[in-house]
């Protein structure tokens, strides 16, 4: 329990940042714009990655037996102890645990698709809800140096974003470098580059 209230702690600093208005678009949004290799590809960088699959995880052999050695009475994939570092936004208006009635039916398959989108832990989990700076109008204010990343809640990321997460209270914890680790997920734009 005291994980889950320090991940959403940090993780809501990240909303906190942008305001009332904050929402999760989910990685799909992000992809439009960051999939191609002139823009550094950051999409296909991450796809690549542990955090691509985090959620997935959850519903591994180890999982069930982590889960079961430290007494949780759910799944480690419908857990509360568990999704706030496997998904986007868990517990703070992002990724929800969907009953099999509401993902039947039809009328939801807007909210469901975008659910899906908040699994794992995808780009919001790091740079904040994105509905505040998904847009190429605002990425140029931000590149071009008119528009701070603060203001819109764009979360440049740190070792405490990564921590967050990455630390003690994580059952597979043994250590984190946080300049090695940052180094196997980074995602940059190529030099000189221009939203």
């Amino acid at each position: 329990m005291i994980r889950v209230v320090a991940a959403c702690l940090v993780l809501a600093g990240t909303v906190l940042l942008a305001g009332d208005s904050a929402q999760y678009v989910g990685t799909n949004s992000c992809k439009m714009c960051h999939k191609t290799e002139a823009k550094g590809n950051q999409f296909g960088i991450w796809s690549e990655t542990k955090h691509a699959t985090a959620l997935a995880t959850l519903s591994s052999h180890e999982a069930l037996e982590i889960a079961k050695e430290r007494g949780l009475e759910e799944l480690p994939s419908e857990s509360a102890e568990c999704l706030p570092c496997h998904t986007v936004g868990m517990g703070l208006g992002g990724y929800q645990l969907l009953s099999a009635a509401f993902v039947a039916d039809a009328a939801n398959k807007k909210a469901v698709r975008k659910n899906k989108s908040l699994e794992n832990v995808g780009c919001e989990s790091c740079h904040g809800a994105g509905k505040n700076y998904k847009s190429r109008k605002i990425m140029t204010g931000i590149f071009d140096g008119s528009i701070s990343p603060d203001s819109v809640g764009l979360v440049m990321p740190n070792e405490e974003t990564c921590t967050a997460c990455h630390n003690e209270r994580s059952p597979k914890f043994t250590g984190f470098d946080f300049e090695t680790m940052y180094a196997k997920i980074a995602h940059p734009y190529p030099a000189g580059m221009r939203e």
